[in-house]
């Protein structure tokens, strides 16, 4: 609902927009993206948009911003253009393929591995916000195209302290039956058991004590 809400009040805005200025391509094409307008993105495609335009207010590509709104249709007319970049990063470090792990948008996240995305960059990851999301299905994927698990942040979090706080307990389980190390600290020296505790999160904390129990005891 808050989607449509969004695009409707984004298509308010630029017929107003529209009657008042002379054509404004980037701003079409932006606007069009977060509407899942995949027809006028296409249009603008052919009269030479480039599919890496960047939103010149948050400075996010328009793929990120299709993938932030959930706009499936133009995601997929996106990642069927040659040129698409995958790489490019907004001012806040996002990339295409952490908001598709964010936003559980598995099919986008299939079709960029299969362009041979980079699953992992130093810092935030798409593992971290798979975790952050707890999507597993995501998480195993990931894995599978050979994430770090234990990738840190610049504040040393890992994907598996990442979903003790957030409460995914299914997704702190299956990392550490992947291999993730719950004994890491993050910056406040704080292990992932740690923060799941400080986070009021106490089955995920029992889980991760109870795991590193049976780790001591080589079970």
């Amino acid at each position: 609902m808050f989607n449509l809400i969004n695009r409707l009040l984004l298509a308010a805005l630029l017929a107003i927009a529209g009657a008042n200025a002379a054509a404004d391509p980037v701003r079409d094409f932006v606007v069009a993206a977060q509407m899942d307008n995949a027809s006028m993105v296409k249009k603008l495609l052919k009269n030479g948009v480039s599919p890496n335009t960047v939103d010149p207010i948050t400075g996010q590509t328009v793929l990120i911003l299709a993938l932030r709104e959930g706009a499936d249709d133009v995601v997929n007319v996106l990642l069927a253009q040659p040129g698409i970049d995958l790489e490019r990063a907004a001012p806040n470090g996002n990339r295409a393929l952490m908001m598709a792990a964010f936003k559980h948008n598995k099919p986008a996240v299939l079709a960029m591995l299969a362009k041979g995305a980079i699953v992992t960059y130093p810092g935030w990851t798409a593992l971290h916000y798979a975790a952050a999301s707890g999507d597993d299905g995501i998480v195993r994927i990931l894995l599978e195209h050979h994430a770090y698990i234990d990738a840190e942040t610049p504040s040393k979090l890992t994907p598996l302290m990442i979903a003790a706080r957030e409460g995914h307990e299914s997704a702190a389980r299956l990392l550490m039956q992947e291999g993730a190390d719950a004994t890491l600290k993050n910056n406040e020296s704080l292990t992932a058991a740690q923060i799941a505790e400080r986070a009021d999160k106490p089955r995920i904390a029992d889980a991760i004590n109870a795991h590193l129990s049976l780790s001591r005891k080589g079970l």
